[in-house]
């Protein structure tokens, strides 16, 4: 017997190998990191150190040679096996009008490529 896990995310995601910048807001420090995959509601990424659910950040994602500088929130972080490192969900909770066309037009381009 088979069970079917509900989906629920709001927003397609596609596989998204590129560097992301991100800092916690609040704090001067900016982190380095690689993006696993990305939306037009969020990103998600492994992270060296622990960030918990609910926490604001201030992203930089490059796509295209155009940068994207959403303020994203925590929506999920979890230890990943054997290692010291996370695997976070960001929600964009602050994402520019202009931005966001392009993040939608990039992804249904990548979509209609698969």
């Amino acid at each position: 017997m088979s069970v079917k896990l509900e989906e629920k995310r709001r927003f397609p995601r596609i596989k998204f190998n590129s560097p992301l910048r991100f800092q916690i807001r609040g704090t001067p420090a900016f982190n380095n990191t690689v993006i696993n995959d990305i939306s037009s509601g969020g990103i998600g990424f492994t992270a060296d150190n622990f960030i918990p659910p609910s926490t604001n950040l201030m992203l930089e994602i490059n796509i295209l040679s155009h940068v994207v500088k959403p303020i994203g929130r925590v929506a999920w972080s979890s230890p990943l096996p054997h290692c010291n490192r996370y695997r976070l969900g960001i929600e964009f909770v602050e994402l520019d009008l202009r931005d966001r066309t392009f993040l939608n037009d990039y992804i249904d381009m990548q979509e209609k490529a698969a």
